[in-house]
């Protein structure tokens, strides 16, 4: 097996996913970025949430955002459901795992904040079960997803953003997620500061 050549091949669907979708996300993106910006100045604050790398997205996201992504601004108001184990296996225990996200959605989130809700399948029940809480809060729904965008990209309404990277391998979505994810920080940060 020559590993370079599978390396390369790697590389090159990569790359190729990306200048396959960049059309078709450019407006998408774009949108999720002015919810979260809207979201953020007005007070508000971001909820993510996924599972598995996934999970480490929304924790990406949310470090970006507290912190900062390139350029020097105050801190943003963004939260990672992913991270607190204490209330994420209380949930899963005491009551189902596909809850660990809704929970938290129903206690922290307020009208005018907006959930983030990533899957590469789209089909994650404690996922769904988070972008319906979100509703009933009177949140904003961004949805990252992959394939068709399966039962999320269906729990969707008209103030929700879809952003779907329609490929089938796991790995390359969550490529185009990663890029999604410093896109959104990058528009954000235009808003807020400019060139």
């Amino acid at each position: 097996m020559d590993f370079n050549k599978r390396i390369i091949k790697h590389f090159k669907d990569s790359a190729e996913l990306k200048l396959k979708v960049k059309d078709a996300l450019a407006k998408p993106i774009a949108d999720g970025a002015q919810i979260c910006f809207d979201c953020v100045t007005n007070d508000g604050k971001i909820l993510c949430c996924g599972n598995g790398g996934s999970a480490a997205d929304s924790q990406h996201f949310a470090a970006e955002l507290i912190n900062r992504f390139e350029k020097e601004r105050p801190g943003m108001a963004c939260i990672a459901l992913t991270t607190d184990s204490s209330v994420l296996t209380s949930i899963a225990n005491d009551y189902d795992y596909n809850q660990i996200f809704s929970k938290q959605v129903r206690a922290l989130g307020l009208p005018g904040d907006c959930l983030l809700a990533i899957s590469t399948s789209g089909n994650s029940p404690n996922v769904l079960a988070a972008i319906h809480a979100a509703h009933e809060r009177s949140m904003r729904v961004i949805v990252l997803t992959g394939r068709d965008g399966g039962e999320m990209a269906r729990a969707l309404n008209a103030n929700d953003v879809l952003i779907c990277v329609e490929a089938k391998s796991t790995a390359r979505i969550q490529e185009v997620h990663l890029l999604t994810l410093h896109c959104l920080c990058d528009i954000i940060d235009y808003h807020l500061l400019g060139e």
